[in-house]
């Protein structure tokens, strides 16, 4: 699945989009439905599949801490062609960040195509960063399964973070921009 010796031009700099410039598309959403979808609970929903996004490289973080899985090039397999920290690599933030916020909104029915659409887009930025030689295949199934958990914890404790955390960020957004928040209540 690694991409053999000698890939240059078209066939390095597609893959190297996919695996490294992708995911901005994930924030860009993000903000486009904030601004899309302006009732306090779109917002909230948003705010909520960004959470899970943050629970998921939580969780990634935490198993870093204590399953230090080596990427393939540290283990001299394949051809690496994206430069990357010697840091674990099971689970992959990459495809972490869209299969949890990608899952997230599609469990929305508001969000749903949007919720398809990233965790379509999560398969190429999967094969490109086990293509360009930083990831393992299983890698990208451990992320799926981060994503999972996060989400269900964050459906399961989303009216405590309602109140602790989503409500006031609303709140702040409308004392900063209160004629774009009240014009659309």
């Amino acid at each position: 699945m690694n991409a053999g010796s000698g890939l240059a031009g078209f066939g390095l700099a597609l893959p190297v989009l996919l695996a490294e410039y992708l995911i901005w598309i994930v924030p860009g959403l993000l903000v486009f439905l904030w601004f899309r979808n302006r009732s306090e609970p779109a917002r909230g929903r948003l705010l909520s599949a960004f959470f899970s996004a943050m629970l998921a490289l939580g969780i990634n973080q935490l198993i870093g801490l204590f399953y230090q899985h080596p990427r393939p090039f540290m283990v001299g397999l394949g051809h690496t062609y994206l430069l990357h920290a010697t840091d674990s690599s099971f689970p992959s933030d990459h495809a972490t960040v869209f299969c949890s916020v990608g899952l997230a909104l599609f469990l929305d029915r508001t969000t749903r195509r949007a919720g398809a659409a990233l965790m379509l887009m999560a398969l190429p930025v999967a094969w490109a960063r086990v293509y360009l030689g930083v990831h393992f295949p299983f890698d990208m199934i451990g992320a799926a399964g981060t994503a999972a958990i996060s989400v269900v914890l964050m459906s399961n404790v989303a009216h405590p973070l309602n109140m602790l955390a989503i409500r006031p960020l609303l709140r702040l957004y409308a004392r900063l921009a209160p004629e774009r928040y009240l014009a659309h209540q």
